[in-house]
């Protein structure tokens, strides 16, 4: 640690011995083997601090993905077309026998950031995954989401269209 030698060592023990004197110099060892030892368990009480609030040595937490629940899809009404004079069904005009699916966007705001956290995130972005239900604060507009003080996310980069 200090790179002290066995020569600067007798040096530094006879000139302590000198100026302590032979009574006064046990006493001396006892005082600085004490102050070593608190200040050894306060450093290693303060690091435990920051490492328990900073969660430093924490696994990191699994994940698994939670199913969507799957709603019933509504039966298809039977309306009269006007060019072709027959039902439609739903059905794709191109492969038969297929229902046509409309792209349909998730329900849910499209914007979340984690309560007291410092970062907005797009709805599908991977860190906003890992945040938890009870965690998530929604937003429906960026705007509203840069007003209560969220950074836009670096790796998704939430924007709206004007």
């Amino acid at each position: 640690m200090f790179d002290i030698g066995l020569q600067e060592l007798v040096v530094i023990f006879v000139l302590a011995l000198l100026v302590f004197g032979p009574k006064n110099l046990p006493q001396l060892g006892r005082s600085l083997g004490r102050a070593m030892r608190e200040f050894r368990r306060a450093s290693d009480e303060f690091r435990s601090t920051i490492e328990t609030n900073l969660e430093i040595n924490a696994p990191d937490p699994v994940i698994t993905p939670v199913p969507e629940p799957v709603a019933a899809e509504p039966a298809p009404t039977a309306v009269t077309t006007a060019t072709e004079g027959r039902p439609d069904t739903g059905l794709d005009s191109h492969t038969p026998g297929e229902v046509a699916t409309a792209t349909e966007e998730p329900p849910g705001e499209p914007y979340l950031a984690q309560r007291g956290g410092r970062l907005v995130h797009a709805r599908d972005c991977g860190w906003a995954k890992k945040v938890a239900e009870p965690e998530r604060q929604y937003f429906k507009r960026l705007a509203e989401a840069k007003e209560a003080g969220f950074l836009v996310c670096p790796s998704c980069d939430p924007w709206e269209p004007a």
